[in-house]
């Protein structure tokens, strides 16, 4: 079983960036793919983007070159580096994990999921 932990979201200005942090438990994260996702209201849950246990990442393409993912394993913690926020990326933002196997894009095909954690852009 993995546990994890979002934490980070907060409001913030158009333009302005924020850092979520996705902790850990067990000892075997650096084996897991790590997805973040996102759903705002009245709207599907969406990818962002993900970083694979090998360290390979890849964006939805609304956030490519704003956003970037990076991992401590020695923390056991997954990162989503937000930059040049948008009021459209206004939404409560989930990390999800999986064990590797080649990159995934769909919910479905993550295993454990955190609470999720609020980002809200002001224009």
């Amino acid at each position: 079983q993995v546990q994890l932990v979002e934490s980070g979201g907060g409001l913030v200005q158009a333009g302005g960036s924020l850092r979520l942090s996705c902790a850990a438990s067990g000892r075997t994260f650096g084996s897991y793919d790590m997805g973040w996702f996102r759903q705002a209201p009245g709207k599907e849950r969406e990818f962002v983007g993900l970083i694979s246990w090998s360290g390979g990442t890849y964006f939805a393409e609304s956030v490519r070159g704003r956003f970037t993912i990076s991992r401590d394993i020695a923390r056991n913690t997954a990162y989503l580096q937000m930059t040049s926020l948008k009021p459209e990326d206004t939404a409560v933002y989930y990390c999800a994990a999986r064990s590797g196997g080649g990159y995934a894009y769909t919910g479905d095909e993550y295993d454990y999921w955190g609470q999720g954690t609020q980002v809200t852009v002001s224009s």
